[in-house]
């Protein structure tokens, strides 16, 4: 018991020493807290008028409008195969988070022996034959701690913590790219069915037309010319169709795996092509919000908080490390002694100092490589936000400048329905020549496929800015 008095008692000075030696270097951190680069960000986007409220604080089920388009994107967000890989990445990054909690925590190790040895117990005895045998039962419990002097188990838990956070930006921004593309794919989609309409409109105008120039040959009002050009403009008007249909059902398809479903599956759709119109009181917001509104520019910056992080595990490396290693157990040379107490008893408790001297140079090697990791994660954080400005940017322009291409199409549809129809009319009269017909049909068609055209790209457009600033993955 006095043996046992005395253990308790140095071991009682030494976990003292311990922790005042722990707390009097708990904040030798190796390298300094993180600090966010400075983005030099301008106040406003290129050519931007007014900052207005920033939609991506919109959530897409208010952004968006049409309940079809709403439940397409629904499941795409709940089935789609890369956001389940990505949230995948998070559930595995959680778990490394978890272990990095843990760390702080001693190491708990238990074990039971028993041994057998066999000696002899003189050399005469020996070559008699005569040995001694001994047998010894041992079980103890082992606990092992290290002081996180240097930090060095602090930064590897931030680093951790980082690359989780990572993982769940990562997944956000696939999620703001998906919401993205099937809001496109949905509009290309309207915009291919009011082409295939426009199409098959068209095919009955011409149609018509060629009727009506059959009763003028037949009347010889015409020569067999104006019906032939006329059978020409109902062939090229019929030779749309196949192409735009193939690209229907190719959409349609990509739009099904986008959404998870097997292709083939119909996508819902209301008839009627009516374009979207986004609220004047939303913008795009100023740039510094995209730090944290766009997820890919979070993830960027939460690789370089990992690396910083990395740099303080490989200092730490390169200086002492101190551990407390305490063990307790039972111990007899005989198993019917063996949990006898507290004759069986032992213990012992040891502390330790080390300092790695020489490694052929492979710490300083190793921390001056997490050193260039930093530098090309801090590189990498800028010129993902550059990116992103730049997305930004280009999105108004590319919303600005549809919408003026779509009054001015839409314009021309107007003016070029009204030249058709006055074509017939004079035609009918002698007044124009069956060739003014032609041409004022075949701009008509043209005119029509050009503005369903310039109308989906002003859609996408929007929902390229929705992306570009970061909308789409809040709930």
């Amino acid at each position: 018991m006095k043996n046992h008095d005395q253990g308790m008692k140095l071991a009682l000075q030494l976990s003292s020493i311990t922790l005042f030696a722990t707390i009097g270097l708990s904040a030798c951190s190796p390298v300094k807290e993180y600090r966010r680069p400075d983005p030099q960000l301008p106040a406003a986007y290129p050519g931007q008028a007014e900052a207005g409220k920033e939609m991506a604080a919109v959530p897409y089920r208010k952004f968006f409008v049409d309940p079809d388009l709403l439940e397409l994107i629904d499941s795409a967000v709940e089935n789609n195969h890369d956001l389940s890989i990505a949230m995948k990445n998070i559930d595995y990054a959680g778990k490394s988070l978890d272990v990095a909690k843990l760390w702080f925590l001693p190491a708990v190790d238990f074990s039971a022996t028993e041994s057998y040895s066999r000696a002899s117990e003189n050399s005469s005895a020996a070559s008699k034959g005569q040995e001694r045998t001994s047998r010894n039962y041992t079980a103890q419990l082992n606990v092992s701690w290290e002081a996180d002097i240097w930090a060095k188990l602090r930064n590897a838990k931030k680093a951790a913590v980082a690359e989780y956070l990572r993982s769940a930006d990562a997944a956000r921004a696939v999620r703001t790219t998906l919401v993205s593309d099937v809001a496109q794919g949905y509009w290309n989609l309207k915009m291919l069915d009011a082409q295939i309409e426009i199409a098959h409109r068209n095919i009955a105008l011409a149609d018509t037309t060629l009727s009506m120039m059959r009763l003028q040959f037949d009347a010889g009002n015409v020569t067999s010319l104006a019906v032939d050009q006329q059978n020409a403009q109902l062939l090229s008007a019929r030779l749309t169709l196949p192409k735009l249909e193939a690209s229907r059902t190719a959409q349609e398809n990509a739009l099904s795996i986008l959404a998870g479903r097997m292709p083939g599956t119909p996508v819902k759709r209301s008839q009627g092509y009516k374009p979207f119109a986004m609220p004047d009181s939303l913008g795009a917001g100023v740039p510094l919000a995209l730090l944290r509104n766009r997820p890919d520019v979070r993830a960027a910056e939460e690789s370089l908080m990992e690396a910083h992080a990395l740099t303080g595990v490989k200092k730490a490396l390169m200086y002492p490390s101190l551990s407390v290693t305490a063990q307790g157990g039972l111990n007899a040379i005989e198993s019917s002694k063996w949990f006898s107490t507290p004759g069986s008893l032992f213990d012992a408790l040891q502390g330790s100092l080390t300092q790695p001297i020489f490694r052929h140079g492979q710490l300083k090697a190793q921390y001056e490589q997490s050193k260039i990791r930093r530098d090309q994660a801090e590189l990498t954080f800028r010129k993902t936000l550059l990116v992103a400005v730049g997305e930004v940017s280009n999105a108004l322009t590319q919303v600005d400048k549809t919408g003026e291409e779509e009054t001015f199409a839409e314009a021309r549809v107007a003016a070029l329905r009204k030249a058709a129809s006055n074509s017939r009319l004079l035609f009918q009269s002698g007044m124009a020549t069956y060739l003014e017909v032609i041409a004022a049909d075949s701009s008509l068609l043209q005119s029509e496929l050009e503005l369903a055209d310039v109308q989906r790209s002003r859609l996408s457009a929007i929902a390229d800015l929705y992306r570009a600033v970061g909308g789409g993955w809040r709930e």
